[in-house]
């Protein structure tokens, strides 16, 4: 019998694997695994073609971004610290938003850079020329029809928003493509992004933020052998769910709820106080 197999193409193998339909995303992946099992398949493979079917069976939602770990331009910032926060976030594309909260454009880096060195970015009226318009989705949409989109506008970023109609994060190629091929790491990516440097010079601290992190961070002291995350501890400390914009003082450090509805907060800007200003300083030098 093994005979029989092994005198058969690669080709043949494959479709006696696949003489039965499959009927189901299922019956699909355990026709790559017994693939996989019979070295017709590498593992990388199976893992991109799962991958595959993931994205076409996912969608937006689950993997974009979300609003309170973007990074975004503040329209109402002065000049020079609206690029000394895109020096250190070192972005390739950046929302932009106006003094009431719309989102008015996108921002690409390389557009402020070939701005700066030919000295033709002197201003704000200089800066808006370089908006380009946002291609708004909704996070509802398939990852594959996404994917689809992305190849026909030729963009690598979308603004995500939800059931209301409002801002709820972005979702790049990048992130569709790391579905198939798994993480894609570059020179800019940290280890932890669960605290993030906004542009008014704050941190924006998400809620799932382990005290750990968030104690080595800030130079804080939070325990409680019950809870884990930051947005726990704020729950159990005030006995009940913050509202948005609400302001109040934990670990010595100023903190405001960045973003909350009535069922759950998401994320906190906090200020740095001297002591996390010192830790951070610290950091950079070692």
């Amino acid at each position: 019998m093994n005979d029989e197999n092994d005198s058969l193409t690669w080709l043949e193998k494959i479709a006696k694997i696949f003489a039965k339909e499959p009927e189901t995303i299922e019956d699909l992946e355990s026709l790559l695994e017994e693939a996989k099992i019979q070295d017709l398949i590498e593992t990388d493979t199976l893992l991109m073609l799962k991958g595959v079917l993931e994205v076409a069976e996912s969608k937006v939602r689950d993997v974009m971004i979300p609003r309170v770990q973007v990074a975004y331009i503040d329209e109402k910032k002065p000049l020079d610290k609206i690029l000394e926060f895109m020096l250190e976030t070192s972005h390739s594309r950046y929302p932009v938003f106006s003094a009431s909260d719309e989102i008015v454009g996108v921002l690409l880096a390389k557009d402020v850079l070939k701005a700066v060195a030919k000295q033709q970015l002197n201003n704000h009226d200089d800066l808006k020329k370089l908006y380009r318009n946002p291609e708004m989705v909704s996070e509802s949409k398939r990852l594959n029809v996404l994917l689809r989109d992305f190849k026909k506008i030729r963009s690598h970023i979308a603004l995500v928003v939800d059931e209301y109609g409002e801002f709820a994060g972005i979702v790049t190629i990048e992130d569709v493509l790391e579905q198939i091929v798994g993480e894609i790491e570059d020179e800019h990516d940290e280890i932890e992004n669960n605290i993030q440097k906004h542009v008014s010079g704050d941190f924006l601290v998400d809620a799932t933020t382990s005290m750990m992190e968030f104690n080595k961070f800030f130079a804080s002291n939070l325990q409680d052998e019950k809870i884990e995350t930051i947005g726990g501890l704020v729950l159990k400390e005030l006995g009940r769910i913050p509202r948005q914009d609400e302001r109040f003082s934990l670990a010595g450090l100023n903190v405001q709820v960045y973003k909350a509805d009535a069922r759950k907060v998401e994320g906190f800007l906090v200020t740095c106080n001297d002591k996390c200003k010192n830790n951070i300083e610290n950091e950079k030098n070692t």
